[in-house]
């Protein structure tokens, strides 16, 4: 099992946001307590990274017109370039980026 460095990201922005929304450092207890399990569950997890391969095909995809939002086509592209099929459960957005290998994971 593995999740993209693009996932990470996102989880990692979504927890120091709701962090830094808590000015009472008592508030930030939980916040901090979520982000550091989230962090230890994705040490657990191969990482497929960002790479000139992933960053090429976005480019490519761009060109061709694939209408996808940003982080989805990175997250696609990373599938892509390290051939490994997408669990999602937004199968009708991914259906858009040629070539991709996706399952529904709710299924």
């Amino acid at each position: 099992m593995a999740v993209t460095v693009i996932t990470v990201e996102e989880q990692m922005r979504g927890w120091l946001a709701e962090i830094s929304r808590q000015h009472d450092p008592h508030r930030q207890i939980t916040p901090y307590a979520k982000l550091r399990r989230q962090v230890e569950a994705f040490a657990e997890w191969m990482i497929p990274p960002w790479d000139a391969g992933s960053a090429q095909l976005f480019l490519n995809f761009r060109r061709q017109g694939v209408r996808l939002g940003t982080m989805d086509l990175k997250i696609a592209c990373i599938a892509l370039a390290h051939d490994a099929t997408l669990l999602t459960r937004n199968a009708a957005d991914f259906a858009q980026v040629p070539g991709l290998r996706f399952e529904n994971w709710l299924e």
